[in-house]
């Protein structure tokens, strides 16, 4: 009786298959002997542009393009869902279900692909890399997201439409790739699934409009779309523009007469807005203008309509200050000092940055600086001398967003993130050893720890110190402490 049982349960599965399989067909039929006006030659180069990710990739140097820290999070998103998503596809997928292509007799020719693929026709790669990188992008921005799935939707159906697969193919292709940006996501949390950062909430004023905020731009950043944005959501601020060399004169006579101080540029010109607010006594709004608005991001205000949001709203909190002192000279800084290899690194990438831009220039300082066999500091820790190829100190402590580079959660926690690389053989691979390793890990190459202050002794002459982008001499002793809920700063409620 069991064996009957099982005999009709198969035959009933394999009759179900059968009629899946001839519905697929006469789908694939329908779809190629329909015309659409304008399709036929529309969809075939649409379809070939996706070949190999071209079409995505050109499509994520256009956000690139666009210096929205969005829209660049959004293409980073897509491009890393796509690699995933085809990487699988091509190695598991393609090989798993050897399905023959469709025939292409009731495909018109002028629709078919100049060269066939020669690949398994389940399931569609294209159609998994269109809804993957569609996906990533959209769950970094819905707005981007709606202008990429239409593009995404053409390139899945030019796949039926040229014959080169048939629609059960597209469909589960594109439920992988969406499937895959969802388990990057997982990986690598968007910026709305990450915690909050310490809310030591503070009593500002409401700005409607930016009435009372006097914000100085520094023209290096102030791009003509983002004075342009500036003036419509904040149309009372008063804008002031001027040159890298004049922003210090310029923010301290802002300060003089401005309710709230604001500042537009990147980590560098923020950080001596604080110093200026701090002067001063004054709340600070910041507008990310540089390339990697490090403070910016980790507090929440992505470009001017959050900015807006906050001042608007009244919604400001409490930040930690870092401070160092070495000498007759001290500095403050919102991110992080060092000393080391990377104030070399940050002098030799603003000698290339105006020629080749910053993020080449990051890459050309780097393989400058490691061949060109630099000794590395000594300093005394607990009156003993110790080589170290780098010293950094973040303001806060640092956490890992998966593969991707260390974010602040909380920007009051009254810690220094310390971060020591041993001094020894092989500077590049000890550096590469002591950036998988992450935070809270000692090691012969590496050590780290979080305290509220830290003094290194006998800092040799002419050692370069880098304190969020800019570089001073010191010498001697080097003292690097915390200042507790120091700053005033505006940022939106609700998530980042």
């Amino acid at each position: 009786m069991t064996a009957d049982v099982d005999l009709t349960a198969t035959g009933a599965g394999h009759a179900l298959l059968d009629r899946l399989m001839a519905l697929d067909h006469r789908l694939f039929e329908a779809v190629a002997t329909r015309h659409w006006p304008g399709a036929d030659p529309l969809l075939p180069r649409l379809s070939r542009s996706a070949n190999h990710g071209v079409l995505w990739f050109g499509a994520a140097a256009a956000l690139v393009a666009t210096r929205s820290t969005r829209a660049r999070r959004a293409a980073a998103r897509g491009i890393a869902s796509l690699a995933v998503a085809s990487a699988t596809i091509n190695t598991v997928g393609k090989r798993s279900v050897r399905r023959p292509r469709p025939k292409l007799d009731t495909v018109p020719v002028m629709r078919q692909l100049k060269r066939q693929p020669i690949t398994t026709s389940f399931p569609s790669g294209h159609s998994a890399s269109a809804a993957a990188f569609a996906t990533g992008v959209a769950l970094e921005s819905r707005r981007l997201g709606a202008v990429v799935a239409p593009v995404a939707a053409a390139v899945a159906l030019s796949r039926v439409y040229t014959g080169a697969h048939f629609p059960s193919d597209v469909l589960a292709g594109a439920a992988f790739g969406a499937g895959t940006a969802f388990a990057v996501r997982r990986l690598v949390p968007t910026r709305d699934q990450l915690p909050p950062p310490g809310r030591p909430r503070a009593d500002v004023p409401a700005l409607p409009d930016g009435e009372g905020l006097v914000l100085v731009v520094n023209k290096s950043a102030g791009t003509a779309d983002r004075m342009r944005a500036v003036e419509d959501a904040l149309p009372l601020a008063e804008i002031v523009e001027c040159e890298p060399a004049h922003l210090g004169d310029a923010l301290e006579k802002a300060a003089a007469r401005a309710e709230v101080l604001g500042v537009c540029g990147g980590d560098g010109t923020i950080n001596a807005g604080a110093t200026a607010a701090l002067r001063h006594g004054l709340p600070l709004a910041v507008l990310p203008g540089g390339t990697l608005n490090h403070f910016a991001q980790d507090l929440g205000v992505e470009d001017v309509r959050t900015l807006s949001r906050a001042l608007t709203e009244g919604e400001a909190v409490r930040v930690d200050v870092g401070r160092f002192t070495a000498g007759g000279q001290e500095g403050y800084f919102l991110n992080n000092c060092s000393l080391g290899v990377y104030p070399e690194l940050v002098r030799e990438r603003d000698r290339w940055s105006g020629r080749i831009g910053g993020w080449p220039a990051g890459v050309v300082s780097t393989v400058r600086v490691l061949r060109a066999g630099r000794h590395p500091l000594r300093a005394e820790f607990g009156g003993r001398q110790r080589p170290l190829w780098l010293l950094f100190a973040g303001n806060g402590t640092y956490h890992r967003m998966g593969p991707l580079p260390a974010r602040r959660y909380d920007l009051s926690d009254g810690l220094l993130d310390v971060r020591v690389v041993h001094g020894g053989r092989l500077p590049a691979v000890r550096l590469l050893a002591a950036a998988v390793a992450g935070p809270l890990t000692r090691s012969p190459v590496h050590a780290a720890l979080r305290v509220g202050g830290l003094r290194v002794q006998g800092v040799e002459p002419g050692t370069w110190l880098a304190y969020d982008g800019e570089v001073v001499e010191v010498e001697g002793d080097v003292t690097i402490q915390k200042l507790p809920e120091a700053l005033t700063v505006y940022r939106p409620s609700g998530p980042r």
